[in-house]
């Protein structure tokens, strides 16, 4: 199993509005092939700040099988315009 790691600045006075757009996202992501759970958690101490955990069987079925499909797009269109600075993404095993 692999944990994707990734912690996302968001644009100031939007997080409601990416928090409403991650209940959309989240059923895309759940239904790509080798994705196991995720976690989003909101930042006690800094208010437009997220961490996203996702675990999934493989390294591949993140890096290829999620991001390089057509489900990838929708996700981009729905989350990638609230973040400031674009994310760093890590992966953990």
């Amino acid at each position: 199993m692999i944990l994707e790691v990734a912690i996302l600045n968001i644009k100031e006075g939007l997080s409601n509005d990416f928090e409403a757009n991650f209940q959309k996202a989240k059923s895309i992501i759940s239904s790509m092939k080798g994705y196991i759970s995720h976690e989003l958690k909101k930042c006690i101490e800094e208010e437009n700040k997220y961490i996203l955990l996702v675990n999934w069987e493989t390294l591949e079925d993140h890096e290829i099988g999620f991001r390089k499909s057509e489900e990838y797009k929708e996700w981009k269109k729905l989350l990638h315009h609230f973040y400031e600075p674009f994310p760093t993404v890590e992966h953990y095993k």
